[in-house]
């Protein structure tokens, strides 16, 4: 069991409507799963703040909400193997819209320090089908303006979100692009 909770929660949050480190909390206060609101609300039940048990074996969950794609935003190389990069940042621009959501660690005139993560930021697509996830993807990481001293992994993204295996889930594997 991995108790921590992942960067990636953001993408389980979109699709089930569940806050989950809200959830952890609850749990860890000691509050049943059973009675944590958003848990009822996933599981279809009519009262939200309720307090009848779940049997979550048998329970049906909710159908998804909508079709969510993550990308983290990396100082890489990709061509040079994906090595890390790292130096001044000048500018940092990126539009929030009503499908795409993000956040970043570092701001214009920022840095990326060589001892540093390369991940620095996290965009999250969402839409009714997982085409348009994606198409929002795309908008977003082509709008996102970043000016500096490193190398991303953005146009890598672009690049692998516009392959046809990835548009017709056919990926099992990621190659060089």
């Amino acid at each position: 069991m991995n108790p921590r909770l992942q960067v990636e929660h953001t993408v389980t949050e979109l699709v089930t409507d569940v806050n989950l480190p809200l959830a952890m909390l609850l749990v860890g206060m000691g509050i049943p799963l059973s009675q944590i609101p958003d848990i009822r609300s996933l599981f279809q039940l009519e009262d939200r703040h309720g307090d009848s048990p779940i049997d979550f074996l048998t329970a049906k969950r909710g159908p998804p909400k909508c079709h969510v794609i993550a990308a983290r935003i990396t100082a890489e190389n990709p061509d040079a193997g994906f090595r890390p990069t790292s130096g001044q940042i000048f500018e940092l621009n990126f539009r929030v819209s009503p499908h795409v959501w993000g956040y970043f660690s570092v701001f214009g005139r920022g840095a990326v320090h060589e001892f540093a993560d390369s991940q620095f930021g996290h965009i999250f697509s969402r839409g009714g089908s997982r085409e348009s996830a994606r198409k929002h993807l795309i908008l977003a990481l082509k709008e996102l303006t970043l000016y500096g001293q490193i190398r991303t992994t953005t146009q890598y993204l672009i690049k692998m979100l516009e392959l046809e295996d990835y548009k017709t889930n056919a990926v099992r594997a990621m190659r060089a692009v």
